[in-house]
């Protein structure tokens, strides 16, 4: 059974950074797009950033590009989200996903987490 375990959320000051880790369990995911995901209360779910299954290719939302970067370790089948000069519009609880598929495609992620809430004070 795929799993999917998010950490690294919590409270930060405007400006600063977090780190998001997405731990897998439950196959290989070496060939399987990572992706993060953010919702805000009572907002739809949104793209955030994505990397490929191979050869480590990215997309970013346009809202996030240049202050985030997303980063696979494989060998711990774990999806990183480095995030910087974080805003306080970017509260919101973030989702890792999964899914054997192109990477660039974010509406068929099959394989969620739980979420982990991310808090930006102004």
């Amino acid at each position: 059974q795929v799993q999917l375990v998010e950490s690294g959320g919590g409270l930060v000051q405007a400006g600063g950074s977090l780190r998001l880790s997405c731990a897998a369990s439950g196959r290989t995911f070496a060939g399987y797009a990572r992706a993060w995901f953010r919702q805000a209360s009572g907002k739809e779910r949104e793209f955030v950033a994505a990397i490929s299954g191979s050869v480590n290719r990215t997309d970013y939302a346009a809202s996030v590009k240049g202050r985030c970067t997303i980063t696979r370790d494989n060998s711990k089948n774990t999806v990183y989200l480095q995030m910087n000069s974080l805003k306080p519009e970017d509260t919101v609880v973030y989702y890792c996903a999964t899914k054997y598929g192109n990477f660039w495609r974010h509406d068929d992620y099959r394989y969620w987490g739980q979420g982990t809430q991310v808090t930006v004070s102004s």
